[in-house]
């Protein structure tokens, strides 16, 4: 494609994000499962999915923001240990059951094919990517597939972090340290957390070296003045740093289930699983230890219909509603910049935000519906160019210069759901941590005691744990409220006992700080707690 057949740019951003979860002091361990789900359904066929297109000669670009809690996770040695134990276990369920349903006609096929794809994922897991999978993410930032972009170092919501600004300098800084030692490379843009912006952020991101960061629909809608070309060009902040907003229309047609192709009758459906669906006795040694049901990530239906009635999953429908969707989606996005592009005399930008767990993990094809969709984009049309954020910044560089309005992408717009009766008592504990870290850390700034910096950066991992958001969210939703819940008092509390430490050499217990650092031991190769010096 040349430039002067393009009429319009789409920039497709994955947003991967997991909280920190490890729990060394089980064997098993229930919500380490969000992990190994994750890397089985969105990670590795997501890069198995970039080396077949690479393999067929295609042209495919991503921005992917892999969050420092994730990554930190993903080069884990005892969860990469784990993973390949759970991947095991579901091998030895999906031997059992193609042995249980030899004779059905209907669910034979459905099993043959989980079977071989874990099996394949495994292989993948362990020839391609080395037990790691950081090393496919680094192989296609090589390659100049993917931009790798950062986000906050836990995921910290940040506009109710800014009353103790160190908190929100903290998450920053840790968060670029951290992807430029995993990455190799200094990001150049960050996906903030929630997509949650306040005014004067922006001076955080540049004293960091950020480049870029993405907000919802009204943050640049609401901007003041108003953009002149809306959302279909990014911005300048008066800083210099540019902001992207997220289409509309393209995000509903990807994230609803009820609007958006995800709800398909042909794809699977995500609620009914063998988990809760086989007799218990059968099922036992596969789910959680302490014999609660759960999902374990074999579903055997089809979504079929609104009802309770669900017919069995075909997997050759499935993959040609993927085709077919991401034709519509190809054709929908041309319709779009060649009618933006006559309004506003220039080539529009069509910047697509999502979850990328939402690929996969919850949207089972979703990883076929990207890989129709970069072939379609490929061979059957030359309207449209894929880029990264950064690519379209390179090749246009000149931008209104706006003030964008506070704004996330959670519900209602702004900052209710990690904001409310039900988590607004974090914030007490959390703004108070963070400003007995800061003055701790001025009064050892200069200490070369080891066991000193030992306990203050265990101090530091307590509390950016303890401002994850994904905690408040999962109070919001009521989503594993409590382990949610939990974790928050935990991390509160850790801090607590390690300051008492710190100030009374008398109740030291090295094998709580040991314990501490292997358990909690995120950000083990970058921690330093003189980032909460002011």
């Amino acid at each position: 494609m040349t430039s002067n057949q393009t009429s319009g740019y789409l920039g497709l951003v994955l947003h991967s994000h997991l909280p920190f979860v490890k729990h060394p002091e089980h064997e098993r361990f229930l919500e380490e499962n969000w992990l190994y789900e994750a890397i089985s359904e969105t990670y590795i066929p997501f890069l198995m999915m970039l080396d077949q297109l690479e393999q067929e000669g295609v042209n495919a670009r991503v921005t992917v923001s892999v969050t420092p809690s994730l990554s930190n996770m993903l080069e884990d040695p005892l969860l990469n240990e784990r993973y390949e134990k759970h991947m095991h276990l579901m091998l030895e369920l999906l031997d059992k059951e193609q042995e249980r349903t030899f004779d059905d006609h209907a669910m034979a096929p459905v099993v043959a094919f989980y079977r071989d794809r874990f099996q394949k994922i495994l292989d993948y897991y362990i020839v391609n990517l080395k037990r790691c999978v950081l090393n496919g993410y680094r192989h296609f930032q090589q390659t100049g597939v993917l931009e790798i972009i950062t986000c906050a170092a836990t995921h910290g919501f940040l506009p109710n972090l800014r009353f103790t600004p160190r908190s929100v300098a903290a998450q920053i800084e840790l968060g670029v340290r951290s992807h430029t030692r995993i990455f190799g490379q200094t990001p150049k843009g960050i996906w903030l957390p929630e997509c949650a912006y306040f005014e004067g952020l922006e001076d955080t991101l540049k004293e960091n070296g950020l480049e870029y960061f993405l907000v919802d629909t009204h943050g640049i809608l609401f901007s003041r003045p108003r953009s002149i070309y809306g959302n279909f060009a990014p911005v300048f902040t008066p800083n210099g740093t540019a902001v992207f907003g997220r289409d509309q229309e393209s995000s509903r047609q990807v994230w609803s289930s009820k609007e958006g192709y995800p709800g398909d009758f042909r794809y699977r459906e995500f609620y009914r699983d063998v988990g809760w669906d086989l007799p218990y006795n059968y099922i036992k040694p596969y789910i959680n230890p302490d014999g609660k049901r759960i999902f374990v990530g074999l579903k055997y239906y089809r979504i079929t219909g609104q009802g309770d009635f669900k017919e069995p999953y075909v997997r050759q429908d499935a993959m040609e509603a993927a085709a077919e969707h991401a034709g519509n989606f190809v054709d929908n996005r041309i319709e779009q910049v060649q009618h933006l592009n006559q309004v506003m005399g220039k080539a529009p930008l069509v910047v697509c935000p999502y979850d990328a767990e939402l690929f996969g993990h919850w949207w089972y094809e979703g990883m076929d519906f990207l890989y129709f969709l970069f072939k379609k984009m490929h061979y059957d049309q030359d309207s449209l160019q894929v880029v990264t954020l950064s690519d379209y910044l390179q090749q246009n560089p000149e931008h209104q210069v706006v003030k964008p309005a506070s704004s996330t992408w959670g519900d209602k717009g702004y900052n209710e759901v990690w904001l409310n009766r039900g988590n607004d008592w974090i914030y007490k504990y959390v703004h108070d941590l963070s400003i007995q870290l800061s003055s701790l850390a001025r009064k050892y700034r200069y200490t070369t005691d080891e066991l000193q910096e030992r306990l203050l950066n265990q101090m530091a991992r307590e509390l950016l744990l303890a401002e994850s958001s994904d905690w408040a969210f999962l109070m919001t939703t009521q989503t594993a409220a409590e382990y949610a819940s939990r974790r928050t008092v935990l991390h509160i509390e850790n801090f607590r006992r390690l300051a008492n430490m710190l100030l009374d050499h008398s109740v030291m217990d090295m094998d709580v700080l040991e314990g501490l650092e292997f358990k909690n031991s995120i950000f083990h190769q970058d921690m330093d707690f003189r980032i909460y010096c002011p």
